[in-house]
């Protein structure tokens, strides 16, 4: 079971409250054998993430699919609790993440994730100002920031 958690004690009782939920199981009969940090295989590339959750809103329980463009996926994770608190104000507690995957190029489906995936993509610089040791603080005219 990937659980996704801050630290070592959320992992462990984000880990019994699904072992409840799931399975007829108990923490006072039941035992967590290890708890190891899954890291990525390529930290350096960038992937499109694909999230399944279900999430408590005010009104009831919903399921939702979201993608998010990051390095790793615990990274898209956080991205992911960031997202659901802003836009639909929910908590972490009511967040339950049901899978993670990564998700090709050619089957991302939210406009978001797909706008970067053009390979001659270029971002402009402006209002760039030049930073110089040897040019001075105080001068007559205003800095040309536009180039």
């Amino acid at each position: 079971m990937r659980i996704f958690a801050s630290d070592r004690v959320a992992a462990r009782s984000k880990f019994w409250y699904y072992a409840a939920s799931l399975k007829k199981l108990k923490k006072s009969v039941g035992e967590i054998v290890s708890l190891t940090e899954v890291l990525e295989k390529k930290p350096t590339r960038i992937k499109n993430f694909g999230i399944w959750l279900r999430y408590d809103s005010r009104s009831g329980t919903h399921n939702m699919y979201r993608e998010y463009r990051d390095l790793t996926v615990a990274g898209a994770v956080t991205n992911c609790y960031r997202d659901m608190a802003a836009r639909h104000r929910a908590r972490s507690t009511s967040i339950q993440i049901m899978r993670v995957q990564e998700v090709s190029s050619s089957k991302c489906r939210r406009a978001h994730v797909k706008q970067f995936h053009d390979s001659k993509m270029k971002f402009p610089l402006p209002h760039r100002i030049v930073k110089s040791q040897y040019k001075s603080l105080i001068v007559a005219k205003r800095p040309s920031t536009f180039f």
